[in-house]
Parts: structure tokens; sequence; C-alpha cells
């Protein structure tokens, strides 16, 4: 690299200049007192860990998206982590050793081979929150709920809508036609770019019952309003009792929420296989209209302690923290004006901007020889009137 070009980062790493840092950290920093607020106890993983141990559980399909170097120390494979709820797993399964259930919440950098998508950074700042211990659809509520209440604390309540899944119809279907692992993850791989051309081609030639290729073949247009749970009873009629009970399960789901949650718009999609490989059961995701893709993401995964010998249900969530803070500076704005104070000793003035501080605003003291700053900066001033300072407009 050029010396004139040292200054460049590498494709698709951001870094946050002030105005967006401290919109950062001000949402950290409220997010996790949210979180404590529900008795999420945080946690602080290691940015990097043993190579295999990132991907455990159901976490195999973040092989490519993980970082590899070697250890100095021991010559040993490390990785930098690629998503923080592996780490989370292994702390639940093996340093804790809670019995019931054990919310634990986090914030941490990791870092993405590849951009998750072509908004996304290669490296975000994951905020989220793990409940382990319970397999009931009350801590999928809650799980979901505190999603929610993480979007209404960030200031994005507006025209939120909440997308629901469940891969136990799709792996209800695979079991029930029979298909071996190669060509279920052919039929996978056209569900998820919603290929349906490729898809009545692929079905066509298949070896399979008449009618379980039509199931196959109405999987991925099942998705739109509540009307499509509806629709999908009767499609799924007389099909294995997995495909019906998550069907039902996402009913139930939906009237706990639109109870909790009224003003949210629910959408469903039945075909929806992000992280299939990862999540056991509901997948769920919050968008809105002011970005392209979603906002906060999450789902049920109770096999992703197995590999760490204890495997425990488990359900949880998570965001990119620079995403929501970008689109909170969007309607917002981002600035946060100071108190100028000017270059001086005085005994008086230092302990006034001593009190300014405590009390929590920004005083910046001028240095020798610095020019003023401009109004966009600061927006007051310090000014001595007769024996006191004050504050006055800039």
């Amino acid at each position: 690299m050029a010396l004139a070009d040292r200054w460049l980062l590498p494709d698709g790493v951001k870094e946050m200049l002030p105005s967006s840092a401290r919109q950062v950290e001000a949402l950290r920093r409220k997010l996790l007192d949210l979180y404590d607020s529900w008795g999420y106890d945080l946690v602080m993983p290691p940015l990097m860990e043993h190579f295999e141990s990132l991907l455990t559980g159901g976490g195999k399909d973040l092989e490519l998206n993980t970082f590899k170097l070697v250890d100095q120390l021991t010559g040993r494979t490390l990785g930098i982590r690629a998503d923080i709820t592996p780490q989370v797993a292994r702390i639940d399964a093996h340093r804790m050793h809670v019995e019931g259930a054990n919310r634990l919440c986090y914030c941490g950098s990791v870092l993405h081979t590849r951009s998750a998508n072509m908004l996304a950074s290669r490296n975000p700042l994951q905020v989220g929150a793990e409940l382990y211990g319970h397999a009931g659809i009350e801590s999928d509520i809650e799980v979901i709920s505190l999603m929610l209440e993480t979007l209404y604390a960030s200031g994005l309540q507006d025209e939120l809508t909440l997308d629901l899944g469940h891969v136990g119809i799709f792996q209800g279907l695979i079991a029930e036609a029979g298909l071996d692992s190669a060509v279920a993850g052919q039929y996978m791989e056209l569900l998820q770019r919603k290929a349906l051309p490729e898809l009545a081609e692929f079905l066509s030639v298949l070896e399979a019952d008449e009618h379980l290729i039509g199931l196959l073949a109405a999987l991925p247009k099942l998705n739109g309003g509540l009307e499509v749970l509806a629709k999908a009873r009767d499609v799924f009629a007389g099909s294995s009792d997995s495909i019906l009970d998550a069907v039902a399960y996402l009913e139930q789901l939906a009237s706990m929420i639109k109870q909790r949650y009224p003003a949210v718009d629910l959408y469903f999609d039945l075909g929806e296989l992000r992280g299939y490989n990862y999540h056991t059961g509901v997948v769920f995701s919050a968008l809105t209209p002011v970005f392209g893709q979603a906002i906060a993401k999450g789902g049920r995964y109770d096999a992703i302690g197995k590999d760490f010998g204890r495997a425990r249900p488990a359900t949880g969530f998570s965001a990119d923290l620079k995403t929501l803070a970008y689109l909170i500076a969007n309607v917002n704005g981002s600035t946060r004006r100071g108190v100028l104070a000017p270059e001086s000793d005085d005994a008086q003035l230092m302990r006034k901007i001593a009190d300014l501080r405590s009390h929590g605003m920004r005083v910046v003291q001028q240095l020798p020889g610095d020019t003023v700053a401009d109004v966009s900066t600061y927006s007051q001033k310090l000014v001595k009137q007769g024996e006191e300072w004050v504050i006055t407009a800039l």
C-alpha cells in the first residue's frame, strides 16, 4: 500500500467519528440498562477464541464468515468472532452452572469476512439478549417483547413490522418427503432465494409423492398477513403433527404479541429459513420502512449448547447497534452542543466548570491560541458577570 493510502480502511470496514460514536455509546448504555431492568445479566466474551468453539451448536454456517488466525503461543487456529451467541451459549453451559432460566445480555464488536448485505458493515457492534433453560412459548414471547422494547428505546417505534416463521414446517416437510441431506440442501437454497421458476423445475424431476411435491411447491408462497396461517392449516391438513403444531404455535404467538403490541404489524413467511442450520423453532425479525434490511432478528436454537455437553433450551435476538444509532441520527440528529469556557485559571471559573460537568453538561475550555469554535459545535458560553460566572448564548 502506498504511503498516501495508509489512511484507507479495508472494504466494508467502518469507523465512527465523534458525533456517531457519541450516539452509539449513549444507546449502548441505555439498552444495557433496559436489559438489566428485565433481569438480564451482562457478559463480555473475548473477541477471539479457539476456532472450533465459535462454530458450535447449530453455528457451523458461520465458518465462512469467521476470520482465522494462528495463536503464536500454541500454534492452534483461533477465530475472531462473527457472532456472540455461541460464546454466550458456552458461558451458560460451562461457566455459570444455572439449572433454571438464565438471562444474559451482551454488547461487543464482531468481524465478518463478508458483509451480511449491501447495507451492512463487516465490523458490526452486536447487541443482544439470550434466555436459556426454558422451552415454552412464554420465553419466546419475552425475548420478542424485549427485542421490540429495544427498538422502542432506540426511538424506532413507528411502522414496525415483525416477521415470523418456524423452521419446524420445513423440517416436517423434508421428513415426510424423505429427502436426503443433499436434495434437502438444494431445496433449501432455492427457498432462500425465492427462485420460484428454478424451484418448479427442481420439483418437476423430484422423485417423491405427488401430494408432497405440491406441499413443497406451496411453501415459498405462504407469506403475508394473519390469513397465511389459516391458509397453511388448509394446505397442510393431513400432514404430520410437527407441521401442524408449528402452524398452531405461530397462531398462538401472534395472538399474544398482538395483545401486547397492537401497533406492530405482523408478517408471516413460512418458507423463511434464515439460519436454518442454527435455529430449531420460531424465527423472527423486525423491519422498518426507513431501512432495507432487518434491524433486529432472532429465534429459538435449542441445540446450541450440545457441543459443550449441556444442550439447553435457548431463545434470543441480536441487532447491530451501529445500524440502530444510524437510523436514530437520521430521524433526530446526533449533535450534542456544549458550553465554551474561556482560557483562564480563575479558581471560581474552575469550580463552575466542574459543577456543570458533574451535572452532565459538556464543557470545553479554550486553549491558548485556539480559535473560537463555531455555533454548530457550541451553543453556549461561560462569561463573568460581576463576581459570578454565568452561561449565556454563544
